[in-house]
């Protein structure tokens, strides 16, 4: 995010830079999403097809990710737009963009450092009989964030 676009924000939303401090981590955590996701499709070219429970559970976790990921991109693009372009945007409504961009940041950042530790765990929360160990929490906790 570029500092002009900071500055207009703080300027608008009398705020100091340092309370708009959750967007530019909102898109660091974007970029970082997307260097990961990058190598989950290389890492699920070379599973070996024959293990149908491991990429099942592969495919499962990169989607969780990738929608996230979008929720999250979404959100910082869109939902800022709001705020540098249009007027009369209330204080309570730059506190909810805040709470929930925050939000999907923190989910997104889960959802991928529970890609990532299932990648470098070989997958091994998938048994042989095809089920896995995870559970649904984080995705009822994106979707209570993520909802209008």
């Amino acid at each position: 995010m570029q500092n002009v676009h900071l500055a207009k924000l703080s300027d608008i939303q009398i705020q100091p830079l340092s309370l708009l401090k959750f967007i530019t981590e909102a898109w660091q955590q974007i970029v970082e999403c997307r260097r990961v996701l990058k190598w989950t499709y290389a890492y699920g070219y070379y599973l070996p097809e024959h293990d149908h429970a491991k990429k099942q559970f592969f495919e499962y976790l990169q989607g969780e990710a990738e929608s996230g990921l979008e929720r999250l991109h979404h959100c910082a693009e869109v939902g800022l737009q709001v705020f540098l372009y249009a007027e009369g945007q209330s204080k309570e409504e730059f506190i909810e963009f805040r709470k929930k961009l925050a939000g999907l940041t923190s989910v997104t950042r889960n959802y991928f450092e529970n890609l990532v530790r299932a990648l470098e765990n070989g997958l091994s929360d998938v048994d042989s009989h095809g089920s896995s160990g995870s559970g649904k929490s984080s995705e009822n906790e994106i979707s209570t964030i993520a909802s209008p």
